[in-house]
């Protein structure tokens, strides 16, 4: 009798169609985890990789209007604005650690990628102590 009353809930159309749906999940489960394994473990040759700790040399043609150089003593550094006529870049600046007029106009030209004589011209210093 006891037999016989689960047969009869075993063969019931609920039984049967839930029953096999976690062993359709197991399947599922470890199939994909496998299909995952595989693909994230196949080798990616790329061409282009990824280099990091790399500067880059950027070259810009730029009509400078105004260099601002104010020497800091104190500091022992030079503190440089450049005013450009692009619309995109306005000013650049920078910051030099030295205090001699000639060595910031020489590092000023190799930044610009001009000429000292141009640099001379349009360099306008102030001394700070």
């Amino acid at each position: 009798m006891f037999l016989q009353r689960w047969r009869q809930l075993l063969h019931s159309p609920i039984i049967e169609f839930c029953l096999p749906l976690p062993l359709l999940g197991v399947f599922f489960w470890f199939g994909g985890n496998l299909m995952a394994e595989q693909i994230l473990s196949r080798p990616y040759g790329s061409v282009n990789k990824l280099q990091a700790n790399t500067q880059f040399d950027v070259k810009l043609s730029l009509t400078v209007v105004l260099i601002q150089a104010e020497i800091n003593r104190t500091k022992g550094a030079t503190l440089v604005i450049v005013k450009t006529k692009d619309p995109s870049l306005k000013k650049l600046e920078f910051e030099f650690p030295t205090t001699n007029a000639n060595q910031v106009e020489i590092d000023i030209a190799q930044e610009l990628d001009i000429t000292i004589a141009n640099v001379r011209k349009l360099v306008r210093y102030r001394i700070k102590d």
